[in-house]
């Protein structure tokens, strides 16, 4: 199962907010520094609202949503690289996800400290991405060395990748990201062994106070981490209030949304934030639905149709024969199978059909 780290300095709030998207209190979210130390794990559910409204149109007995896993990963400090406040373990528990969700500081609070002893989010963030290149320069450096050997005996793959080093320390020496390197395909294949901190993809979450996330445009921090992130690194940003998160997870689900209407929003921003963190994995949903169930499976982007009935059994994808595939949009627009059949709406797709997010599928095969 694909995992995203959850990253950023020392009390930002991501234990609080791990704790309130896995519904757990796995992680220990306390007012001082390195409260955590090993990353804790846990599977959070993919909302999705296609799940209630394909089931009333099935008449389904029950929903299973789409999964996967977040890794809450202690604070870094500035000098992890170096070994500071256990800097290496940590950057470790880093290399081992698959995407890492930033969180930093966007509010004020003179009861919770500050590692830096002032509420800076962007500071915050280059503090943490200088860590992640310093480690990655010291980690290529390292690996140059075995390449050139390979090299000296007419070791073509291994010159390739000295060539790919050579352009990433420049990159990474003038503080740029390894993902926001330009590469060819085959380049980025040459890169992927390599296991770079900052070619990991990445998104901010924006930690506001409670009474912010009605409008958060309006907290001057989220406006600079948005242009930030757009205009330095090409990511998405969202915005969250831990506070409100963890008020959620005390409250019976019939209060949730009373709790929230009063507060100004319609959804807390934990739900976006896990959509977004599951679309940066590159995983996709497509749906099945009947009496029995209505669900969500999980693939990855660019997947085709054979790959995709795999996912519920591996003899599925052996065996396809087609898929009988309508949008999601367009069988709600017809309101029954009946219907979106009558108007030519379902269509047969075969083996080189690239899966979309949102597909309704039945598939065909031979066992």
């Amino acid at each position: 199962m694909l995992q995203a780290g959850i990253v950023g300095l020392p009390n930002v709030g991501k234990s609080t907010l791990f704790n309130a998207i896995t519904q757990s209190r796995k992680a220990m979210a306390a007012n001082y520094r390195f409260c955590t130390i090993e990353p804790n794990q846990g599977v959070v559910t993919v909302p999705d609202a296609r799940l209630e409204v394909l089931s009333r149109i099935s008449g389904s007995q029950k929903l299973i949503p789409s999964v996967f896993e977040f890794v809450d990963i202690a604070g870094l400090v500035k000098g992890a690289s170096q070994g500071e406040g256990l800097g290496n373990q940590f950057l470790g528990h880093i290399r081992e996800v698959d995407a890492i969700v930033q969180v930093v500081r966007c509010f004020e609070n003179s009861d919770i400290e500050h590692v830096m002893d002032t509420v800076d989010p962007i500071r915050d963030i280059e503090i943490i991405n200088t860590e992640l290149i310093l480690a990655d320069i010291d980690s290529i450096q390292k690996r140059r060395v075995r390449s050139q050997k390979q090299a000296k005996s007419g070791d073509k793959k291994a010159q390739a990748e000295i060539d790919i080093i050579d352009r990433l320390e420049a990159h990474l020496n003038e503080g740029k990201m390894a993902f926001t390197m330009e590469r060819t395909p085959e380049e980025a294949a040459i890169m992927k062994p390599l296991f770079l901190l900052t070619n990991k993809p990445t998104l901010f979450a924006c930690n506001v106070a409670e009474d912010e996330l009605a409008n958060p445009d309006a907290n001057p921090w989220v406006v600079k981490v948005k242009e930030y992130a757009g205009t330095h690194l090409g990511t998405r940003v969202v915005v969250v209030s831990a506070e409100i998160e963890a008020e959620l997870c005390t409250l019976p689900p019939e209060e949730r949304a009373e709790y929230l209407e009063g507060l100004g929003v319609k959804e807390g921003g934990a739900g976006n934030l896990i959509r977004e963190a599951y679309y940066l994995l590159g995983l996709r949903t497509y749906l099945t639905t009947g009496e029995k169930e209505t669900r969500a499976w999980t693939i990855h982007a660019g997947d085709k149709a054979p790959a995709a009935a795999g996912v519920i059994h591996s003899d599925f994808e052996k065996a396809f024969i087609s898929a009988e595939t309508i949008s999601y949009d367009d069988l709600v627009a017809c309101g029954s199978f009946a219907k979106a059949r009558e108007l030519g709406k379902l269509r047969t797709e075969g083996k080189e059909y690239v899966v979309q997010d949102g597909d309704v599928m039945e598939f065909k095969t031979f066992v």
